[in-house]
């Protein structure tokens, strides 16, 4: 068996799993957000939903990352393991990013102002995942 493969399948099923639970998150947020403007018969705000989506690029990341694992010649246990911590970097990223875009849902829901700095706290959590992707990457 070429544990190799645990990695690269690590890697996508963790970031994902951490993707989803993002998503969710902030896609709650949204959602109530946009029942809070209803009620008071206000327009909901379609800009939610960049919040919403957010988590979902780590998906991406990671499938990038087991690509290059399963096409790399390097020592299996070393791309079993970079493809854990990877795919538990990507995940923990993603969830995150579904807390903060969450907050910014809340935020921007309530006020009607602020998109641009709340958007840019969600790029923030966002520069770790594309960290570890640079950064894995190179090393696999």
């Amino acid at each position: 068996m070429n544990i190799a493969l645990i990695g690269a399948t690590c890697v996508l099923g963790l970031g994902a799993i951490g993707s989803a639970v993002g998503a969710y998150i902030a896609g709650m947020a949204a959602i109530g957000s946009w029942k809070r403007s209803y009620l008071n018969n206000r327009p909901a705000s379609f800009l939610l939903v960049a919040f919403a989506g957010a988590p979902l690029t780590q998906t991406i990341y990671s499938f990038i990352l087991m690509t290059k694992i399963l096409n790399s010649g390097k020592d299996p246990t070393l791309l079993m393991w970079a493809g854990i911590l990877a795919g538990l970097a990507e995940g923990i990223s993603a969830a995150a990013q579904g807390a903060v875009a969450a907050a910014g849902c809340e935020a921007y829901g309530e006020t009607g102002k602020g998109f641009a700095n709340y958007i840019i706290v969600v790029g923030l959590v966002e520069t770790v995942a594309l960290f570890v992707l640079a950064f894995t990457f190179s090393a696999v």
